[in-house]
């Protein structure tokens, strides 16, 4: 929870400096001075309210329970990509141009050809993707890769 008005800095000079610092935090602002600028501007910054003073003890609970969720549901993302970033730093080069290939799409033939390999050797080091990456299927696989690719470069 933050006051607009802080000694030393503002509550949105605050904000921006800890998503600088790579900090994520929900953030709720409470005050008695906000404007509309003010407020949208926290808005767009990511905070999950601002409440001007007075305000309802049920909008701050709310408030607070949207914050929690909302860093519930970001540690969860934040885990599940390092679960990923894990599985994928295991594979051989070879085998991360071998994913990337054929989640795009590419049959194993296709895959063979662009990077000069037999197709007996492309279904090994798919069948070592799919082992090392813990994917089921070929969608799985698909989406394993989306997930990476949102936050890095495959």
């Amino acid at each position: 929870m933050l006051d607009v008005r802080l000694p030393g800095a503002n509550g949105l000079e605050f904000q921006d400096h800890l998503k600088k610092a790579g900090i994520e935090i929900p953030i709720v602002f409470i005050t008695a001075h906000g404007d509309i600028p003010m407020t949208s501007r926290a808005i767009k910054a990511g905070a999950v309210e601002f409440l001007t003073k007075p305000f309802q003890k049920n909008d701050l609970l709310e408030a607070i329970r949207q914050g929690l969720d909302r860093d519930r549901a970001r540690r969860q993302e934040q885990a599940e990509y390092s679960v990923l970033l894990d599985r994928f730093e295991k594979l051989t080069q070879r085998e991360r141009e071998v994913m990337e290939l054929v989640v795009d799409g590419n049959l194993n033939k296709q895959v063979a050809g662009k990077l000069g390999l037999s197709e007996v050797t492309v279904k090994i080091h798919r069948a070592h993707v799919m082992q090392k990456m813990k994917a089921d299927s070929l969608a799985d696989l698909v989406r394993m890769a989306e997930g990476l690719k949102r936050r890095t470069r495959l």
